[in-house]
């Protein structure tokens, strides 16, 4: 028997995997399968994204003269609707997942010591376990995150519908998807982040952000002192003694492992495990996967990371390969990137992405996006790339892996490319191409 502690993406994949090579696997979930992915983090923002960019796009059409009005949305209606959503995707889950050969087991806790499982306090013999138990969101060390109207990602759901004012205090991904959600729902938005809101981004992505970002105030290198209101939150009190006036707070300062239930494992101060290239953990036979081994808390890694996990408790080796895995953040356009080591030196183009489904009537607001490409010059392999456009996150899934095999920009000059589309990362490659040619010569 092999036990697999958590029905999130890690777990999930990690075990259907085992069961499909025959193997007997009980996958043991205390809420729902699909993890917080689903219920929580992306499958919400992609809900509640979906309602604001019509707004945006409704908006912008209204003051072209071509919609006569900008429809009002029932924030409360969003959540019971994305919820019977939620329910039937992770009924499917469910189905695929028993399918597969696995025994699910809901509602019971379990825990590790060392290299023994207990299910609800009752100790289960196992040849392999693969704890995949998450992550869940990180509260920060300021008075006042309990009063009533202060939330995370987990416990918005609870806000029962629009405040006129929201402060999101973080300057990661999360803090940037909220504000725009929100701002779009009609919430005046004020970003409060300790350093800057987007930071690592590369410069002209980041500046593509924030334009999707126009309407949300932003104070960066910032520091919250406190919290403050009665019967639920009033305001945010500033470092500098400045109050912000807000009806509801949003947390976004980032997530932590969920670890507590793994007892005698190596573990790094923030509790996140550690594990080799393998998954395998500091105990025989005891592996992890997923947001409780840590960064970067992304759904397709914490996936090949539970296929890793799977592949080596079978007996067949495995490493995971963390070089180039794209990444995407979803604001008025998908702004997705991707970059391989070693681009220091490297060719950089960008230039405005063309118009295309979902672009072309911004066409007159004179933004359609933005494309952008690193290019060793040497060799002409494509080492980075990065775009600001609708639907830029399902174009670099297969980049970044081609990327990944070495692909050269003289490997773009036979593609016929989908037309029409907002891509401008294969124009800007063949660009790139001819130049590196004019030089060879």
């Amino acid at each position: 028997m092999i036990i697999v502690i958590g029905g999130g993406p890690a777990g999930r994949l990690g075990a259907m995997h085992l069961a499909q090579a025959g193997r007997e696997v009980r996958l043991v979930e205390q809420r729902k399968i699909g993890g917080q992915c689903l219920h929580d983090r992306c499958m919400t923002i992609c809900a509640l994204n979906d309602v604001a960019r019509l707004i945006e796009q409704t908006r912008i059409q209204k003051d072209l003269g071509i919609l006569d009005c900008v429809p009002t949305i029932s924030y409360p209606m969003i959540w019971r609707r994305m919820r019977e959503v939620q329910e039937r995707l992770s009924s499917v889950l469910d189905a695929e997942t028993r399918e597969a050969g696995v025994e699910i087991v809901y509602g019971a806790e379990s825990r590790l010591e060392g290299g023994r499982v207990f299910i609800d306090d009752e100790e289960v013999r196992a040849e392999a376990v693969l704890a995949a138990t998450g992550s869940r969101a990180a509260i920060p060390d300021i008075p006042g995150t309990d009063l009533p109207g202060v939330y995370t990602y987990q416990t918005l759901p609870a806000m029962s519908d629009l405040p006129r004012r929201m402060a999101v205090i973080g300057g990661g991904v999360v803090a940037a998807e909220f504000a725009y959600i929100f701002n779009a729902f009609g919430v005046e938005v004020e970003v409060i982040a300790r350093h800057g809101l987007l930071k690592d981004l590369d410069p002209r992505m980041r500046s593509a952000a924030l334009r999707d970002l126009a309407g949300v105030g932003i104070r960066e290198q910032t520091t919250v002192a406190s919290i403050e209101g009665g019967g639920r939150v009033r305001s945010i009190i500033l470092a500098n003694g400045e109050e912000v006036e807000a009806g509801a707070v949003l947390l976004a300062t980032g997530l932590v492992p969920r670890s507590e239930s793994l007892q005698g494992l190596l573990k790094r101060p923030d509790g996140a495990v550690i594990v080799d290239q393998r998954m395998q953990t500091s105990v025989e036979n005891v592996y992890a996967a997923g947001d409780v081994i840590g960064p970067p808390y992304l759904t397709p890694v914490a996936r090949r990371e539970g296929l890793v996990a799977a592949e080596n408790i079978l007996g067949h080796e495995a490493v995971m390969d963390y070089r180039c895995i794209p990444q995407a953040i979803s604001l008025r356009y998908d702004l997705a990137f991707a970059s391989t080591d070693g681009d220091d030196g490297s060719l950089t183009l960008s230039a405005p992405a063309p118009s295309g489904s979902g672009s072309f009537w911004d066409v007159a607001t004179g933004w359609t996006g933005l494309a952008r490409i690193q290019v060793d010059p040497e060799s002409g392999r494509l080492v980075g790339a990065a775009a600001a456009v609708p639907g830029a996150s399902s174009l670099f899934s297969y980049l970044a892996h081609l990327m990944k095999q070495g692909i050269t920009v003289a490997d773009f000059a036979d593609i016929i490319e989908v037309h029409p589309s907002t891509d401008g990362i294969y124009w800007l490659a063949r660009y790139a191409g001819d130049i590196l040619q004019q030089k060879k010569r």
